[in-house]
């Protein structure tokens, strides 16, 4: 079983800054994808950004409201995923999720990497709130 711990979220202006980490508690060997997802008050859960474990394989997927402000990245030796969130707006008020998957790779195909059924760890969420 993998646990997922995540942190970093906060209350902060329009146009402020924040980083989110999710580290994984049990580290498998396995090609995995690990990536954020976000989910605001009456509204489904969507995806973020999500990337490939291994090596240059794969290219991160963002979606379009995260493209140009958001970075996701990764630590292997920590087994830890970050999304660095800069110009945040308003509407990125969210619970912020990271997911992670190992026992397919969601992440190599455009048609599921947003797909939340085909990640099966989740975090418990942090919470991201950004005033006007």
């Amino acid at each position: 079983q993998v646990h997922l711990v995540e942190s970093g979220g906060g209350s902060v202006q329009a146009g402020g800054s924040l980083t989110l980490s999710c580290a994984a508690s049990e580290f498998s060997d396995s090609e995995r994808c690990m990536g954020w997802f976000r989910q605001a008050p009456g509204r489904e859960r969507e995806a973020v950004a999500v990337m490939y474990s291994e090596g240059e394989g794969g290219v991160p997927y963002y979606s379009d409201s995260a493209k140009g402000r958001f970075t996701i990245s990764r630590d292997n030796t920590k087994n830890t995923v970050y999304l660095q969130m800069n110009s945040l707006k308003p509407e990125d008020t969210a619970m912020y999720y990271c997911a992670y998957e190992f026992e397919s790779t969601p992440c190599l195909f455009d048609s599921k990497w947003a797909r939340y059924a085909e990640y099966h760890y989740w975090g418990q969420g942090t919470q991201v709130t950004v005033s006007s």
